[in-house]
C-alpha cells in the first residue's frame, strides 16, 4: 500500500507532466485575474486578511477537543484513532492542515491506513490539488459509487475509493465536492494584493515625498543638493516645528499630498478586508479591523459567540463531528466537539448562571464542572441533585421529610379549605322570610 505525500514533484523536466497550456499555467502559478494578479490557493495567503482568517478557523477548529461519546448517552469514551492520527503530526497539527485544506481548496482529504485486523489506526493528508474526485456506477464494495483519483510522487494516477480515503468536503453545489471560497473570491482578493503591490510600488518609488522645492534660476546638481541640504537642516527635527521658513532667489515649496487620496486608495484597501471578512465568515474584529467597531466590551464578546453559532459550528465543527462519526467510529459511537468553552462568558455571568442551575436542581455539581473543564468529583456527591425547600405546595412543612406527613399536611389544607368555602357561601346565601310577617304576600 503505498502513501500518498502533501507534497507533488511537478516541474517541466517531469516526464509524468505534460507541456500543454493548461499544464504550464498551472506550473506558472495559474493566470491572472482582471486585477492583474495571479490568484490560487498558495498566493491568496500573501493578503494578510486571508491569512488571518484562515488561521483564525483553524487554529480555533483544531484546538477544540473532539470527544468521542456511546451512542444515545452523554458517556465518554477513548479513541485511539483521535487522540494520536497520524504518527508524526499531533492531533492540532493533524487538524489545523485538514482545516486548512478545507478553507483553501473547498476539499480535505486523509488516507486511511489499516491494520491487519481492517481496523483505521492511521490518517495520513493529502494535498488536495493532488486528487481528482469522480463518480462511477454504485458497487458492493463501493455502495457511494465515490472515487478518488489521486497522482503518486511518479505522476501516475491512482484509483482509491471512501474505503481507502475520507474526503471532508466544504459547501459545495454538486454533492461531490466543494467549492474553493478562494477561487470563489478570486477577483477580490486579487483586488487585494493589487492595492497591495500597489502601495509597495508607491512608496518604493519615492513618490512619497513631502513637497518640491522650486527655483527661478537654474541650479547645478551640486547647487540642488546643497539647497536640499539646507532646507532639511533649517526645518527637520522636533526643534524646528512650528518655525517659519525664508526662501531667497525665487525659491518656492509646494507640498505634495498622497496622489490616491481622490480614488480612495486607503478606503478601498479597507473595503478588501471587509470582503475578506464576509467570504470567510470570519468578524472583523477577529481580522484585526475595528474601525466601524469598538474593541472592547460585551459587543465583542456578543460577536464571538455569534461567529461559533452561525459560522464555525455549522459551517467547519459540525460537517466534521458527522464526516468522523460516519467513516471512523463504531455505530455505537459519535463524535461531538466541545464548544462550552467558546461559548461561556465572562466569570461573573458563569457564576450567576451555574448558581441559577444549581437551585433549581437543573444541574448537578459535576455538571458544572465538566463545563468548566475540571475533573468531577464522583460519587454521590458529585451527582446530587437539590431542590429547593421554599418551592413545597402551600400548606406544607418544609421541614417535614416523610411522605405520609406531606399527604397528611395536604389533607388537613384541603380540609381548612372546604370549611372555609362553606362558611363564605352561608354569608352570601340570605334567609328565607318568616311564614305571617310583613311582608308576607298572601296578607
Amino acid at each position: 500500500m503505498s502513501l500518498f505525500g502533501l507534497f507533488e514533484r511537478r516541474s517541466v523536466e517531469n516526464p509524468a507532466v505534460p507541456l500543454t497550456s493548461t499544464s504550464l499555467l498551472g506550473l506558472l502559478g495559474g493566470a491572472p485575474g482582471k486585477a492583474g494578479v495571479v490568484v490560487t490557493e498558495t498566493s491568496a495567503l500573501h493578503m494578510p486578511a486571508v491569512w488571518r482568517a484562515v488561521a483564525v478557523i483553524a487554529n480555533v477548529a483544531a484546538a477544540l477537543p473532539l470527544h468521542t461519546y456511546a451512542a444515545g448517552t452523554r458517556d465518554r469514551e477513548t479513541v485511539e484513532l483521535l487522540e494520536n492520527p497520524h504518527p508524526e503530526l499531533t492531533r492540532f497539527e493533524f487538524w489545523r492542515l485538514v482545516y486548512v485544506h478545507r478553507l483553501l481548496w473547498g476539499n480535505a482529504y486523509a488516507q486511511k491506513v489499516r491494520n491487519g485486523a481492517g481496523q483505521v489506526v492511521q490518517l495520513w493528508p493529502i494535498r488536495p490539488d493532488r486528487v481528482k474526485v469522480d463518480r462511477e456506477s454504485p458497487t458492493p464494495e463501493n455502495p457511494g459509487g465515490k472515487v478518488f483519483w489521486i497522482k503518486d510522487d511518479n505522476g501516475v494516477r491512482q484509483r482509491r475509493t471512501s474505503k481507502e480515503v475520507m474526503h471532508l468536503p466544504a459547501l459545495g453545489y454538486d454533492g461531490v465536492t466543494g467549492c474553493s471560497p478562494v477561487r470563489a473570491a478570486a477577483e477580490g482578493i486579487g483586488l487585494g494584493l493589487a492595492a497591495e503591490k500597489a502601495a509597495a510600488k508607491l512608496y518604493g518609488s519615492g513618490n512619497m515625498i513631502s513637497g518640491v522645492l522650486q527655483s527661478e534660476q537654474r541650479l547645478t546638481a551640486e547647487q540642488a543638493a546643497q539647497l536640499k541640504a539646507n532646507w532639511k537642516a533649517k526645518l527637520s527635527g522636533y526643534e524646528s516645528a512650528g518655525d517659519i521658513a525664508v526662501l531667497d532667489s525665487g525659491a518656492s515649496f509646494q507640498p505634495v499630498t498622497m496622489p490616491y487620496k481622490d480614488s480612495q486608495f486607503l478606503e478601498s484597501r479597507q473595503f478588501q478586508v471587509t470582503e475578506v471578512s464576509r467570504m470567510f465568515g470570519v468578524p472583523p474584529f477577529l481580522l484585526m479591523s475595528t474601525e466601524k467597531s469598538t474593541s472592547w466590551g460585551t459587543g465583542l464578546e456578543q460577536q464571538a459567540q455569534g461567529f461559533v453559532t452561525w459560522d464555525l459550528a455549522p459551517t467547519w465543527l459540525t460537517p466534521t463531528e458527522q464526516r468522523v462519526t460516519k467513516e471512523l467510529l463504531s455505530s455505537t459511537q459519535y463524535a461531538k466537539y466541545q464548544v462550552n468553552g467558546l461559548l461561556r462568558g465572562d466569570s461573573s455571568a458563569r457564576a450567576t448562571f451555574y448558581r441559577a442551575m444549581r437551585d433549581t436542581g437543573a444541574f448537578s455539581a459535576d455538571d458544572i464542572r465538566d463545563l468548566e473543564d475540571l475533573t468531577p468529583i464522583g460519587g454521590r456527591e458529585g451527582d446530587m441533585r437539590l431542590q429547593p425547600l421554599y418551592m413545597a405546595p402551600l400548606g406544607t412543612d418544609p421541614s417535614a421529610t416523610s411522605a405520609p406527613a406531606a399527604d397528611s399536611a395536604t389533607d388537613d389544607a384541603a380540609a381548612r379549605a372546604a370549611r372555609h368555602m362553606a362558611a363564605a357561601h352561608r354569608l352570601l346565601t340570605p334567609d328565607p322570610p318568616e311564614e305571617g310577617g310583613d311582608d308576607d304576600p298572601q296578607q
